[in-house]
């Protein structure tokens, strides 16, 4: 086990939130949770693995898509309560609905939603559904 794993505080759940961001020009790419092993799993691979808790079980980003996220950084922050990785976004898409980033959806001082970007894939063909 790493010592890491130590400083981390998971919620009641054995879960902690990790925000994922382009470790290139600082885009956040998506939110997603991992339990302590998914944190070793991510730290022994380089391969950013999460806990599923809709399937309760552990996925790595890209194996159904291809989209990796190759880890070149993995900090937390100074509560030990949220992890930051940075990642190689490879095959371009972090978002499962074909966009870049999963923070696409844009609110106006309007109140006014506006999509930002275009998808890079077909979500139907990519997960066969």
């Amino acid at each position: 086990m790493y010592k890491i794993i130590k400083s981390l505080k998971f919620d009641d759940k054995g879960l902690i939130p990790a925000v994922v961001q382009d470790y290139k020009d600082n885009a956040i790419l998506m939110v997603a949770y991992m339990n302590k092993k998914a944190v070793e799993r991510t730290l022994e691979t380089r391969k950013a693995t999460f806990w599923s808790r809709s399937r309760q079980s552990f996925w790595v980003k890209g194996e159904s898509s291809g989209n990796i996220q190759e880890v070149k950084e993995f900090y937390y922050d100074c509560d030990g309560d949220c992890i930051l990785l940075k990642v190689n976004q490879i095959g371009g898409s972090a978002c499962h609905t074909g966009h870049r980033t999963c923070f696409f959806t844009k609110i106006a001082v309007s109140g006014d939603t506006e999509t930002i970007g275009k998808k890079l894939f077909d979500p139907d063909k990519v997960y066969k559904k």
